[in-house]
């Protein structure tokens, strides 16, 4: 079909547009456009712990030499720049039982810690306590474990609690439990 009058004036008209500028090249043909999206990440502290869920104290060697048990102590943490830091502590939060036997509200278990794979453990020897948390490990500010670099490579990091139950001759035959709790905190 032949451009007819009107077809010929339109393709004019854009030329004459196009040449004072008031029509761009390529109007009319399409469109593109952007946008922008903000992100943010709340990163906060974070911790935890695991121990095996029980462990036996084996006698010593001669008699009435303390009994003992190596408990290992599994954790992972990240704390603040600017905060205290972290800490794992122990309590005894029940007595051994039954009645008669040991106790460690008298003061018979006590533990070193070592082995720590990350953070400071425990100085010297501590007694447990059945009224208070007590000493694990310390862990500074600006702590993380597992991913390397800055950060410790392991994760879990470990820590040893060596326990050392006094053997008293006058205590009766049987078998005696009782309940240690961990207690992780970061901040």
């Amino acid at each position: 079909m032949p451009a007819g009058p009107t077809s010929k004036l339109f393709r004019r008209l854009r030329v004459v547009l196009f040449v004072l500028g008031i029509l761009p090249v390529g109007a009319g043909l399409g469109s593109t456009g952007s946008t922008t999206q903000g992100l943010t990440a709340q990163i906060n502290v974070a911790s935890g712990l695991t121990v095996a869920a029980s462990a036996a104290m084996t006698p010593g060697a001669s008699k009435f030499a303390p009994f003992q048990a190596t408990l290992p102590v599994s954790y992972w943490a990240r704390t603040t720049p600017t905060g205290a830091g972290g800490t794992v502590t122990v309590r005894v939060t029940s007595d051994f039982a039954p009645a008669g036997g040991p106790s460690a509200a008298s003061g018979v278990l006590t533990y070193t810690c070592g082995g720590q794979t990350y953070g400071t453990a425990c100085s010297g020897t501590q007694t447990a306590s059945t009224a208070a948390q007590t000493p694990l490990l310390t862990l500074p500010p600006s702590a993380c474990t597992g991913g390397g670099g800055s950060c410790s490579a392991a994760s879990p990091n470990t820590v040893n609690l060596n326990l050392t139950l006094t053997d008293n001759p006058a205590y009766p035959t049987g078998s005696y439990s009782a309940v240690i709790t961990f207690t992780i905190s970061a901040t």
